[in-house]
């Protein structure tokens, strides 16, 4: 019996509640997921590595806010310090990435636009994150995150998966331009975002009704940050520009009917781009750790999908040519491998 069972059994006894579980299958998570019996309904019972103190715990703290806020998350039902576990009510199985996979055309574009309208909600949640003094008001993506993020990617690629280093030469260079790149960023970074804000993180309940999991990351962002991360995470097929503009649009009508700060088109897509050429090669480097280091090799497949969107996005704005030179290269050897 593993060590995350033993606790949840510890847990369930505490209650009075059954022994009786359903271990839920985590994606890249160091937490265990269970959906347990309760009362009459089912709950999930999410059980942490180690112990952890309520006030500290990002997963409590930023649902509060999120409740408080309107957002759709789940309810905290029940926690247990000690035995590091937090039960919350459950949604059901209905993941909205298998949704997309499985609709035609038509109803993939409306659960995309419905996910969009959630974003805004987010942001204009940031408020009430500082009032709150939510953990989440207390995190950003400032220099030092960002720069983390993609030296992650560096190493990760190039030295854990792909087993060769970049030249001095090549290192300095690219190191100034993530330098660079994270600079910019940090200055932008002034809403709530979700930080993960993905198909994979992202259900729906039995009315169709979009429901957010998976926030405990949330931090201060670039507007752009959720966006990026919803439309581009995980892709195979690039998606054309003039669809993303189309979903920039959306979003930024959806933060005007909030009444959050307008934004120019030109000026969001330029900062969208920005964004998209961190956060996709900090999605390749997560996508290399889990392959090489976890054994996850499910994650291969979206790697060189991630460098074609970095390479538009940077040609677009005409910025990073050591980084475009570097990833065209990659994508020529390993193409012309396979």
């Amino acid at each position: 019996m593993s060590d995350f069972v033993a606790r949840l059994h510890a847990y369930l006894q505490s209650r009075g509640k059954q022994p009786k579980f359903q271990q839920l299958t985590p994606d890249a998570s160091t937490r265990e997921y269970f959906r347990v019996g309760w009362g009459t309904e089912t709950a999930i019972v999410c059980v942490y590595p180690e112990p952890f103190i309520a006030q500290e715990q990002s997963y409590l703290d930023v649902t509060n806010l999120f409740l408080r806020a309107g957002l759709p998350v789940a309810p905290i039902l029940d926690f247990d310090e000690a035995l590091g576990a937090i039960a919350i009510a459950d949604f059901g199985d209905r993941i909205l990435r298998e949704d997309l996979l499985s609709s035609d055309h038509e109803r993939r574009e409306e659960l995309i636009d419905a996910a969009i309208d959630l974003i805004p909600q987010i942001q204009a949640a940031t408020k009430t994150a500082f009032e709150l003094n939510s953990i989440a008001s207390r995190l950003k993506f400032d220099v030092e995150k960002l720069a983390w993020e993609l030296n992650f990617f560096k190493e990760h690629y190039f030295a854990t998966l792909m087993n060769r280093a970049l030249s001095k030469t090549e290192e300095e260079a690219i190191s100034a331009e993530f330098l660079e790149l994270s600079r910019e960023l940090e200055t932008r970074a002034n809403v709530l975002c979700h930080r993960d804000f993905h198909a994979a993180n992202l259900m729906l309940d039995e009315e169709d009704e979009l429901k957010i999991i998976d926030h405990q990351d949330a931090r201060i962002g670039s507007t752009a940050y959720d966006l990026v991360s919803l439309l581009l995470d995980r892709v195979t097929d690039l998606p054309s520009s003039e669809w993303l503009a189309s979903k920039r649009r959306r979003f930024l009508n959806g933060r005007n009917e909030l009444g959050l700060e307008t934004i120019g088109e030109e000026a969001f897509a330029e900062e969208f781009r920005l964004q998209t050429v961190q956060r996709c090669l900090k999605a390749a480097g997560t996508f290399s750790y889990q392959s090489s280091i976890r054994g996850k090799s499910y994650f291969v497949p979206f790697i060189k999908p991630m460098f074609r969107i970095v390479l538009r996005a940077a040609a677009n704005i005409e910025r990073f040519p050591v980084l475009q030179n570097i990833l065209a290269r990659e994508l020529d050897n390993t193409e012309t491998r396979s």
